[in-house]
């Protein structure tokens, strides 16, 4: 996928968050050449859809996707990261 066909699919769409958010997210992993959830880790045990994670005021709660394990700017390999 390329920028021109990820903008001409999501502008100006009215569809709601849940039921966009999955399918937004593996096209900008196909627009940054990157691997989807199911791609990358089979069982989903550190790269998932709906993953359980502790919220940072307390409690649990889901993330709409969760990769553990990404060192990227700022981080820690090993640190949560929410998208």
């Amino acid at each position: 996928m390329n920028l021109s066909q990820f903008v001409a699919t999501w502008r100006g769409t009215t569809l709601k968050e849940r039921s966009a958010a999955r399918e937004h997210v593996i096209d900008l992993c196909r627009l940054f050449g990157l691997p989807t959830p199911a791609e990358a880790d089979r069982d989903g045990a550190t790269y998932a859809f709906e993953k359980g994670a502790t919220k940072t005021t307390g409690g649990q709660g889901f993330a709409d996707v969760l990769r553990l394990g990404y060192a990227g700017r700022g981080r820690r390999r090993g640190d949560p990261v929410i998208v």
